[in-house]
């Protein structure tokens, strides 16, 4: 009985801390003005989970959670922006919505095309995709005139390499070589001029950047949560991952907040010196 009660005074203290910390961090916000600029969201597949792999089941959305999470978007004001619409802004070419956020989707899957973007075009939403170039045509990736067809009606194409393999793990010849051959078999094959990428797995280096910027590109995405102003750093853009939804809405707004919470709190944020 004395063991059981020791027990629950654990977990009572436990949880105690945890809703101290979430209030602070709550009064934290509240008393921190929210950052001024672009949230970019990442996602990859949107289809139903029947007849997904264990492996591929977290980087699913479901489309009807999708959709609700788009509504959200509308429904807090949010207008979408392509990276390449953000890159005009910074050069002070194009104005940008008061509260813009970027979706961004990696590896290019076919559900892009059959449920993201019936979805986005109901709604009037732009979007940004990040293809492997090796992997267009194959099952359940999208094939060149799918991706024509995207681009024709408002959608950017990036580059997400030629064959999705962490750029760190390569010597450099490598990364030259992923970083070139994927933009120019794009372009090659009627996309328009490739200006946006997104680093695999997102890994990147020091080193990177400048590399990217040798080979004509203007921006690059990161895995690293936060909100993009306009100092930040066009090739290490802060990004929040959309993963498999456990508690719905809730935790898509959680993500949300958790990008402001970083940026306002310094984690990990690329703002150029």
């Amino acid at each position: 009985m004395f063991r059981k009660k020791k027990n629950w005074c654990r977990w009572a203290a436990a949880g105690a801390a945890v809703a101290a910390l979430l209030l602070g961090a709550a009064a934290y916000m509240a008393l921190t003005p929210v950052p001024d600029g672009v949230v970019i969201l990442e996602y990859h597949m949107v289809e139903d989970d029947d007849g997904l792999a264990a492996d591929e089941r977290p980087y699913n959305v479901p489309p009807a959670e999708f959709a609700a999470q788009l509504d959200y978007l509308q429904q807090q004001g949010y207008e979408t922006i392509t990276m390449q619409d953000y890159m005009r802004a910074r050069k002070g070419s194009q104005e940008l919505p008061e509260r813009a956020v970027a979706l961004t989707f990696d590896d290019g899957y076919e559900d892009n095309y059959t449920e993201v973007w019936p979805l986005l075009a109901q709604r009037d939403m732009k979007a940004t995709i990040y293809m492997v170039t090796n992997d267009i045509g194959r099952p359940r990736y999208l094939d060149w005139n799918e991706l024509r067809d995207l681009q024709a009606h408002g959608i950017e194409i990036g580059s997400h390499t030629a064959n999705h393999q962490p750029l760190t793990t390569l010597d450099e010849a490598t990364q030259i070589d992923e970083l070139r051959l994927s933009k120019l078999l794009l372009e090659w094959n009627g996309i328009h001029t490739v200006y946006s990428f997104s680093y695999p797995n997102g890994a990147y280096d020091a080193t990177l950047p400048a590399k990217l910027q040798q080979e004509e590109y203007l921006n690059a995405v990161t895995g690293d949560a936060g909100v993009n102003t306009m100092t930040t750093d066009p090739y290490l853009l802060q990004r929040v991952n959309i993963p498999h939804p456990r508690f719905g809405l809730l935790e898509f707004k959680l993500r949300l907040w958790k990008a402001n919470l970083f940026t306002r709190l310094g984690w990990n944020q690329h703002q150029l010196s």
